[in-house]
């Protein structure tokens, strides 16, 4: 009989497309909120920007479009998310012993997890159309749908969404930075007055965020490595070892290049030419994050080395949302 394959490829190339839309979703709040904040006093309607002298609406309204179009870029990742969400639910109904509307109004972490997901999609469905109050309802919506293991007191499985939710608002806000901000303030022509200075404000902002979730980033790493490398030798000697090693590798060169970005070239920015440099080398380190999420991919795909839990004979446990969480 041949031997089972360690992974099936369709496993890896799913965790892929869900980080991807998860980032896209997490990026969009974190540009809105870190790297354009309070520069956008809400949304600006049509007749509002029509109402504004041109050279007090051109620069409120770049920020209100780039919001907009991270938006955009954000529901297309959570309609995703929740689509995969939605693709898990027959499983999680199956593993509960019901049917997926007795699972969804039976089990609170997964029902709120549905709630919060619809919340998502419409909070950036109406911040995409440029109208108020969207942002506010996207960021509960995208920031606490993977979080509702808080809502039945199972602390010990938040580490793994509170991983990826980090890390999302770090290299997605990243990337929405680099495609939505940087792109548009090097091509529009209402951020030319003050090109430089706009830019530096956008870098400014993320840093702190960047910042915080790296450090998050680093301690939900060590504790979820701890949990899987039972006995600790199986780093060197079992391929989900073997696969943890390159993300180690690929994390420090992304946090290489961001320190180099923030001691080296953030400090220089206000010029034109200071910001074509600080988007060139963050498209360096996107690409070195891109690189991770593919290892991670393959990572969480692998049959983690700690030892199974002998198995319990006892009534069905209530299960949580049945989106996999690496």
């Amino acid at each position: 009989m041949a031997a089972e394959p360690l992974l099936q490829w369709q496993e890896p190339v799913l965790e892929l497309a869900g980080f991807l839309a998860q980032f896209l979703a997490l990026g969009a709040v974190g540009f809105r909120y870190a790297a354009v904040g309070g520069r956008l006093t809400g949304a600006i309607d049509k007749s509002e920007r029509a109402a504004l002298p041109s050279t007090a609406s051109g620069e409120r309204a770049f920020f209100g479009d780039a919001c907009a179009r991270a938006a955009v870029i954000g529901l297309a990742g959570f309609l995703v998310q929740a689509g995969l969400f939605v693709q898990g639910l027959p499983r999680g109904a199956a593993r509960a012993h019901t049917t997926v509307s007795g699972l969804l109004t039976s089990n609170v972490a997964t029902g709120g997890t549905a709630l919060l997901m619809v919340l998502g999609i419409a909070g950036l469905a109406i911040a995409a159309a440029h109208l108020r109050g969207g942002w506010p309802l996207a960021a509960a919506g995208v920031v606490l749908a993977p979080l509702t293991a808080l809502l039945t007191g199972q602390w010990t499985r938040l580490v793994n969404p509170v991983h990826r939710v980090v890390a999302g608002l770090w290299l997605g806000t990243l990337l929405i930075l680099v495609v939505v901000g940087l792109t548009m303030a090097t091509r529009d022509e209402r951020a030319r007055p003050r090109r430089g200075v706009i830019v530096a404000e956008m870098v400014n902002g993320f840093s702190p965020l960047a910042l915080g979730c790296g450090m998050l980033v680093v301690l939900s790493g060590l504790i979820t490595a701890w949990r899987h490398l039972n006995p600790l030798s199986s780093l060197f000697t079992t391929p989900y070892g073997w696969a943890l090693l390159a993300k180690l590798a690929a994390v420090a060169v992304v946090f290489a290049l961001g320190a180099w970005n923030w001691k080296k070239v953030r400090p220089t920015l206000g010029s034109e030419s200071a910001a074509d440099a600080i988007r060139r080398s963050s498209m360096g380190e996107l690409s070195a994050a891109a690189l991770v999420l593919a290892i991670t991919a393959v990572l969480v795909s692998l049959p983690s080395p700690k030892p199974a839990k002998p198995a319990q004979v006892s009534a069905p446990a209530q299960v949580s949302a049945p989106v996999k969480a690496p």
